[in-house]
């Protein structure tokens, strides 16, 4: 692991986990994606170096937790490096993907020890589910993969997110949950991202959970740094910049994380799209009830 050349800030030492947002870029094109992904999108200006840098200051800062997104983070060349990478510096991987298509490679990689995958499912009828995706056999293909993720016992966790009036959230869940996965969570849609509307361009700060700056951070694919995908709106820096600890122990940083409100008990949102998997206590990738955090 990377040598510790300085202690962390008693800012710094709070952050549990960082999401690594590695692509715009995803199969799908969800209408209630907060990070505005979809297949035309790029990858972003953030090289291979540039987040194996990152992972190097959140081993370095003593974040025990990283999160590889996006966009589709299986769609980004990085990923497989990345995740070898994060391993290599002993520090827990959860992958949020949509499940749809999962190289052989990956597959291998996420077997390992230490990662957790994370996905979203919207309905258990497949029609439904495909209407909100946009993309037709979308249902059919996650289903699969997760079926296969279990089979391989991969740690798993599902959130849910209503969108359509009537929409089979509850049936989703049983679903799920008679096929083995056993941490979901269900949450309406937010308003950010291709959901805004035009009177809530961004959330409320009472809106956010309280968890974003105050334990978690987040690195969108062109290296701007904010407390997590639903308040994008607030960057504290770049990590093109001198890095990710610069930016946490930054005045930047300290001033938005003082005017974010702190976590609640309750904790809300719980954004299914990327954040809800990670909204678990302390925002890590062990499952509530793992002793060793390895979800078994």
């Amino acid at each position: 692991m990377p040598s510790v050349t300085q202690a962390p800030s008693p800012t710094v030492s709070v952050v549990e986990s960082v999401e690594c947002e590695l692509t715009e870029v995803c199969n799908l094109r969800c209408g209630h994606c907060c990070t505005l992904s979809g297949p035309t999108m790029s990858h972003g200006s953030m090289t291979l170096a540039d987040w194996q840098r990152v992972v190097d200051d959140i081993g370095t800062l003593g974040i025990p937790t990283v999160q590889f997104i996006g966009g589709e983070p299986t769609r980004s060349p990085h990923l497989p490096n990345l995740i070898e990478y994060a391993l290599d510096r002993r520090l827990a991987v959860e992958v949020y993907s949509n499940l749809t298509h999962i190289r052989p490679g990956l597959w291998k990689l996420f077997t390992r020890k230490g990662v957790h995958l994370a996905t979203s499912y919207y309905s258990d009828d497949p029609a439904e589910h495909d209407k909100i995706t946009e993309s037709p056999g979308s249902h059919a293909r996650t289903r699969a993969n997760i079926v296969k993720t279990l089979e391989l016992g991969i740690p798993l966790r599902a959130g849910l997110v209503e969108i359509l009036d009537g929409q089979r959230v509850q049936q989703a869940e049983a679903e799920l949950r008679a096929l083995g996965v056993k941490h979901t969570r269900i949450d309406h849609v937010r308003k950010v991202g291709r959901a805004a509307t035009t009177d809530t361009p961004a959330p409320a700060m009472s809106e956010l959970c309280g968890r974003c700056f105050h334990q978690r951070a987040a690195i969108s694919p062109d290296g701007y740094v904010y407390g997590c995908i639903l308040s994008r709106h607030l960057v504290a820096g770049n990590v093109k910049s001198g890095g990710l600890a610069k930016v946490l122990t930054g005045p930047e940083w300290a001033e938005i994380t003082e005017s974010v409100p702190a976590r609640r008990n309750a904790c809300t949102p719980d954004d299914s799209g990327d954040c809800d998997p990670a909204n678990t206590e302390a925002c890590l990738p062990s499952f509530p009830g793992d002793d060793d955090g390895d979800g078994s």
